[in-house]
């Protein structure tokens, strides 16, 4: 949500977690005071460019790097503003945990939350790109309007509820909420103190990601690391989060979909060298026998014994969320593709059924009730259908790996669909049709 405070408290944890120094803080103080933004300035810790600071916006997805008692994590800020979603997108895709950070400030909660708002987009978002636990921040209670007010809490907690579970969270087991002050620091690292708060008996933010148990990715499984990243650095380096299988110095690996051997030559986490790499890991690899230009976002490291497929079709189940100005969705239908790091146009080359969810769901699940191949469908319609692309892309079926076979659909800046890849083309083939 924009202006929720989301870099203020990503600046926060990193504070608090001791990887900024107090000297760096105060620098960013004055350099904020100096443009007259003097609350930013736990932002500037996170928003480094200088077009972010100066509109006070998360241009990039910013990266930087923390430790509780027993884990070590990776914030990726991702933007609020609109007409950066798709960063958003980029940065959701890599998390495992995702924090909304909503504003209890009076009217800033109602803007994002409202029909066309950005908190929804956001919920939305994160589910598909299986972003499984949810942690719900409410941000600026200690600001004036709201002086840590129980009913202002109580209520914003009312309203996103109902709206989670329609995302598809379970709220009981997926989702915690908790109040903060991301400026302040209040029930960050600490609990709250009771002086400032008397009513929050809960625990901080710090112990609550720390208890949180992530989906288990296969260490031994096939090396599926999708690259956000590239650039030249004494050799070729690739960024990206391995999803699945163990990287280790020394190792042969594919770059898909152009099926070039690399070595890999050098393995680093945060900013530590380290000679092996397991899955959930956001890591930099530097490797051999490719030059950084051949390399671009979306391409997958892969093991050489079971590299990830390359395609440019396959087949989908659509749900279609809010089609732009009474569009109707039908063979022909173009938009843009975001499947894990992979952002390309598609086109929707065949509609192949339409799935009644709500006969799904009463009869054997087995047994969905499929009425016949559709001409177009509309708003809120599940649909399986065939997407096409121009260049080869690198995904995997939902069912074998969820983090590379979700994804989102968007048309002018705006998310019509999310989806799951349900089938691929043979072995060997990029197309269905030889």
């Amino acid at each position: 949500m924009l202006d929720a405070g989301k870099s203020t408290a990503g600046g926060q944890i990193l504070f608090l977690s001791g990887q900024v120094d107090d000297r760096t803080i105060q620098k960013y103080e004055k350099e904020a005071k100096d443009k007259s933004r003097e609350s930013w300035y736990m932002a500037y810790i996170m928003d480094t460019n200088e077009e972010e600071r100066l509109k006070g916006k998360t241009v990039e997805v910013g990266r930087a790097h923390f430790e509780t008692e027993n884990t070590r994590f990776t914030i990726l800020d991702a933007p609020g503003h609109k007409s950066y979603v798709p960063n958003m997108i980029s940065g959701a895709s890599q998390a495992d945990i995702g924090v909304l950070v909503i504003s209890a400030r009076k009217g800033e909660f109602e803007t994002g939350y409202e029909r066309g708002g950005q908190t929804r987009e956001h919920v939305l978002l994160a589910k598909t790109l299986g972003v499984a636990k949810l942690v719900v921040v409410i941000n600026k209670m200690d600001e004036p309007t709201v002086q840590w007010s129980k009913e202002r809490y109580d209520e914003i907690e009312g309203k996103m509820i109902p709206f989670l579970r329609s995302s598809g969270y379970n709220v009981k087991k997926d989702v915690q909420f908790l109040p903060i002050s991301g400026l302040c620091g209040a029930n960050m690292k600490t609990r709250m103190d009771k002086s400032i708060c008397s009513w929050w008996n809960g625990p901080c933010l710090f112990e609550i990601l720390d208890k949180i148990e992530v989906p288990l990715r296969d260490p031994k499984g096939p090396v599926r690391l999708p690259i956000i990243d590239k650039y030249k650095d004494m050799g070729t380096v690739v960024m990206g989060k391995l999803e699945n299988g163990t990287i280790r110095e020394g190792d042969s690996l594919l770059v898909m979909p152009n099926k070039t051997h690399v070595k890999v030559t050098g393995i680093n986490l945060d900013e530590k060298k380290v000679r092996r790499a397991g899955p959930n890991e956001n890591v930099r690899v530097k490797v051999s026998g490719i030059e950084e230009e051949d390399i671009m976002a979306g391409f997958v490291l892969s093991s050489v014994a079971n590299p990830i497929g390359a395609f440019t079709e396959f087949n989908a189940q659509l749900q279609i969320l809010e089609l732009l100005d009474n569009a109707i969705f039908t063979a022909g239908y173009k938009a843009v593709l975001h499947i894990h790091s992979v952002v390309e146009e598609c086109e929707i080359v065949d509609l192949i059924e339409e799935i009644d969810m709500k006969k799904a769901k009463v009869t054997d699940p087995k047994k969905k009730k499929t009425k016949r191949k559709p001409l177009f469908v509309k708003n809120g319609a599940v649909v399986v259908c065939r997407v096409q692309v121009t260049n080869l892309i690198c995904i995997e079926k939902f069912s074998d790996f969820p983090q590379l076979g979700r994804f989102t659909l968007r048309t002018e800046g705006k998310t019509i669909a999310v989806g799951k890849v349900v089938d691929v083309p043979p072995v060997g083939r990029s197309t269905f049709s030889a």
